[in-house]
C-alpha cells in the first residue's frame, strides 16, 4: 500500500469536511486517488444515512432567508439527532446553504428541494445526496423536514428567527415596500412567532375548529351546572376569547398588550397613507 501524505489527507479533508482519519482511510482504500476517495466517502455517507434512517432526528434549526428586495423568502426546518451537532458551524452552514439555494431557485417544498443542486461548497450535489454526505461527515441522521417559499406580488416579505433558531416565522404583506413597512412586517413576524396564531382573519378559522371549541365550552358549562338557557351565551363569550387567541388580527400586540394587531395596522395605514395588509404567514417551531 502506497504511503498517503499528510498533505493529501488535508486536501481531501478541506474538500469534503470529513474527519482526518476517515479521509486517510478513504485514500488508503482507493490507492491515493482523490476522486475515488471522494466517491468512497459519498458512498460511506449514503450507507450511514441508510443505517440511521430509523433513528429520531428531533434536534436541528429553523432558518429564514429573505432576499434583498424583501419580496421573496424561504423558511425551512433541518433536523439532526443532537443539539451539539445542531449548534455546530458545519450543520448551520449547511442549513443556510439549502435556504439560499431554495430562495435562488424559488423552491416551495422540501420534496422539490431534493433534486436541486447545491453550490461548489457541497460538490454541486443534489440536496438529497448532499444530506447523505453530511450524514457521513457528522455521523447523525440529517433530514430536511419542511420548507416554505413565499413570493409577494407588489408587496413585501419579512422574517423573524427567535434566538436559538428553534422557532421562526415569515409573513407576506400587501402594499408598498417602504422601510417603515418592512419594519412593521418584521414586528408582525415576531408577533406570529410569539403568539402562535393559526389564521390571519376570523373568517379563515376552519369550521371544524369552531365546532370543536363550541362543544368543549358547552360541555364545560353543563358540567359546572350552568342552566341550559345560559349555556349558549357562555359559549359565545368563550368563543370570542378563542378568536382573540388564534386570529392574528385580533391578538394583543406583543409590543403593546393594550392594542390589537388590527389597530396597529390601521394606525400605520393612516400615518403613512399606505394600504398595507397581512396576506399570509408561516410559523415553524422545531419538532412540530
Amino acid at each position: 500500500m502506497s504511503q498517503i501524505s499528510a498533505k493529501t489527507v488535508k486536501e481531501l479533508r478541506d474538500t469534503t469536511g470529513v474527519g482526518m482519519m476517515d479521509c486517510k482511510k478513504a485514500l488508503e482504500e482507493t490507492g491515493g486517488d482523490m476522486q475515488k476517495a471522494m466517491e468512497y466517502l459519498r458512498k460511506k455517507g449514503a450507507a450511514l444515512a441508510a443505517k440511521r434512517a430509523e433513528r429520531e432526528a428531533s434536534e436541528g434549526v429553523i432558518v429564514v432567508n429573505v432576499n434583498d428586495a424583501a419580496d421573496a423568502g424561504v423558511i425551512l426546518e433541518l433536523n439532526c439527532e443532537t443539539d451539539f451537532v445542531a449548534r455546530g458551524d458545519v450543520f448551520t452552514a449547511f442549513a443556510a446553504a439549502i435556504a439560499q439555494t431554495a430562495l435562488d431557485h424559488a423552491v416551495d417544498s422540501a420534496s422539490a428541494m431534493m433534486t436541486v443542486q447545491l453550490g461548489s461548497d457541497y460538490s454541486d450535489e443534489p440536496v438529497e445526496d448532499a444530506i447523505k454526505t453530511m450524514t457521513g461527515k457528522l455521523g447523525e441522521k440529517i433530514e430536511l423536514k419542511r420548507l416554505g417559499y413565499v413570493k409577494a406580488d407588489g408587496g413585501l416579505v419579512a422574517g423573524y428567527v427567535h434566538p436559538g433558531s428553534k422557532l421562526a416565522s415569515m409573513v407576506e404583506m400587501t402594499g408598498q415596500s417602504t422601510p417603515e413597512a418592512v419594519l412593521l412586517a418584521k414586528d408582525i413576524a415576531m408577533q406570529v412567532a410569539a403568539a402562535s396564531p393559526i389564521v390571519v382573519e376570523r373568517g379563515d378559522v376552519p369550521a371544524e375548529y369552531i365546532d370543536k371549541e363550541k362543544e368543549i365550552y358547552r360541555q364545560q358549562a353543563l358540567s359546572q351546572g350552568k342552566p341550559e338557557k345560559f349555556v349558549d351565551k357562555i359559549v359565545v363569550g368563550r368563543l370570542e376569547k378563542y378568536y382573540q387567541e388564534v386570529v392574528l388580527l385580533e391578538q394583543a400586540f406583543i409590543k403593546d398588550s393594550n392594542t390589537k394587531v388590527q389597530d396597529v395596522l390601521s394606525d400605520f395605514r393612516k400615518q403613512h397613507d399606505l394600504q398595507t395588509t397581512i396576506k399570509s404567514f408561516l410559523r415553524y417551531q422545531l419538532g412540530e
